[in-house]
């Protein structure tokens, strides 16, 4: 450990600054060229039978939909396919994109990671479903009705909501975040014992390839979760009968 972060500070004068870790930022980056990439190869040239990466594209497009229909009917929820569509790839990419290389230091900074073991980036994404599925709640069923939610089923209930929502967010953000640093921070370790010798690089390899196997179901199942809870929250939203 005791390794830190690459840091910009963007100042702006002497009372209000940002700082970014670069890191972060290139790893997002990247995991976003990734999946444009494996969307424009999988539909640069489509067959009516489809095969290769058309077919996998094609089998991403079902499952997600398979998510949405277990929550809301089509008519409803068609409208968020993409949306699912794009959140399962980024985030199983950005979960697993820092596995391959098992972290890489340039003067004691840590710039290869899995963008998704910052907490920053976890708790945004949720933050951004929130928004997004109080918007579609507005814009689909009015303020009158998405505000009137907050009361019901009776007028008391109105703090309870609002604790809700907030925890929602944290939840949904904290778990993607805790099962890929957890994840990281044990495959780092592994490596720094298999690392230290002949010996601990005899007892650390097949731990370390162990868990990497398990931290890719892992990458995989919280992508999963991260979508599924994504269409939960806008149907409740935007279903009626909620």
């Amino acid at each position: 450990m005791g390794h830190g972060a690459p840091e910009y500070t963007l100042k702006f004068g002497d009372v209000f600054s940002l700082t970014f870790n670069l890191s972060t930022v290139l790893m997002l980056i990247l995991s976003a060229v990734i999946v444009f990439l494996i969307a424009f190869i999988s539909t640069r040239n489509l067959k009516l039978k489809p095969t290769g990466m058309q077919n996998f594209m094609e089998w991403i497009m079902d499952f997600v939909r398979g998510i949405i229909q277990s929550n809301m009917d089509w008519k409803t929820g068609g409208r968020f396919h993409v949306l699912g569509i794009t959140l399962i790839m980024f985030i199983a990419v950005s979960n697993l994109i820092g596995l391959p290389l098992g972290g890489v230091y340039i003067n004691h900074e840590l710039w290869w990671k899995s963008p998704t073991a910052d907490i920053t980036v976890t708790l945004t994404l949720a933050s951004m479903i929130t928004v997004l599925s109080s918007y579609y709640g507005i814009k689909m069923h009015g303020m009158k009705h998405y505000t009137g939610t907050f009361f019901k089923p009776v007028s008391f209930m109105f703090p309870l909501k609002i604790i809700e929502e907030f925890a929602n967010t944290l939840t949904l953000g904290l778990r993607l975040y805790g099962n890929i640093y957890a994840g990281e921070i044990l495959l780092g370790l592994i490596a720094g014992i298999a690392g230290s010798g002949l010996v601990g690089f005899l007892g650390g390899i097949i731990p370390g390839m162990a868990w990497i196997g398990f931290s890719i179901f892992i990458g995989f199942i919280q992508a999963f979760v991260f979508t599924m809870l994504t269409m939960v929250y806008l149907s409740h939203k935007v279903s009626k009968d909620h």
